[in-house]
């Protein structure tokens, strides 16, 4: 009776974080970079301060990738290197050096397909290639499409800093082990105990009502920035809508290193 009630209550709070991707994913295509999980259903109490989206909750493709502006929200239309590193309520899940010449912040919800395409072919090389040799500061921020992943990056957030990457990876390359239309408790903590959480602690973690709250503004603040899906990227101040290669990556952080502001000097 205890994990049912915990189950109804952290269900009513998360109402507003939105119905993800479903438990079975069909392999991703070679083209699968050109897609991305979408933030698009009725908020609820979660978010009272944010406008109306689409009332069925499915994801839908973009349009304009370029667009600023989406469903009456206030988005800031060109973005600072700033507006992009302000201070938050929650520390900054970051690795590499602090005064990396380039700074990549990726906004990530644990139900996306894409997400896990990336952690799982481009993440490792980005990390060998540009983090661990000091050119890049890479952050991840959370961004929970659906109720499901909502209850998830809670967990997460709950791990102790140095299982949080590892605790990432794990509800990454599970997702079809936890992931459903409905929430399902038990097939988290499945996956949160690997990396040594109790049980105890992940009910607790779940009525955590100043985590819940400090999440909401992590999401609130990517939504300000133009973020309405994942996996999304902001490369210094430039913001990029698609799941990216490492070619890609490259790319971009070059052209960050030679003309733009480094984005380690915005941080907090």
């Amino acid at each position: 009776m205890l994990v049912r009630s915990l189950g109804l209550a952290t269900t009513l709070v998360v109402a507003g974080w939105l119905s993800g991707c479903g438990a079975s994913f069909p392999p991703l295509s070679p083209n699968a970079t050109a897609s991305i999980s979408t933030d698009g259903s009725a908020l609820g109490a979660a978010y009272p301060s944010i406008g109306s989206e689409k009332p069925d909750g499915m994801p839908t493709p973009f349009g304009d990738p370029n667009a600023t502006s989406t469903g009456g929200r206030e988005v800031i239309e060109n973005p600072t290197v700033a507006d992009v590193m302000a201070p938050s309520p929650l520390p900054e899940m970051s690795w590499g050096r602090t005064d990396a010449p380039v700074t990549i912040v990726q906004y990530a919800s644990l139900t996306c397909p894409h997400c896990r395409h990336f952690h799982e072919t481009t993440y490792p090389e980005l990390k060998r290639r540009l983090i661990d040799t000091g050119r890049v500061r890479y952050i991840l921020r959370e961004f929970p499409i659906g109720k499901t992943s909502g209850n998830a990056t809670i967990a997460l957030r709950c791990a102790p800093p140095d299982k949080y990457l590892e605790l990432y990876g794990k509800f990454m390359q599970q997702q079809a082990s936890w992931v459903s239309q409905e929430v399902r408790l038990d097939a988290i903590y499945a996956v949160a105990r690997q990396v040594g959480m109790t049980r105890p602690q992940f009910d607790a973690c779940l009525q955590n009502q100043g985590m819940i709250e400090n999440l909401k503004w992590v999401k609130d603040r990517g939504r300000k920035l133009g973020i309405v899906g994942t996996p999304n990227f902001f490369i210094g101040n430039k913001l990029i809508k698609k799941e990216l290669t490492i070619t890609e990556i490259a790319d971009y952080v070059e052209q960050a290193g030679r003309g733009g502001t480094p984005t380690a000097a915005a941080s907090p």
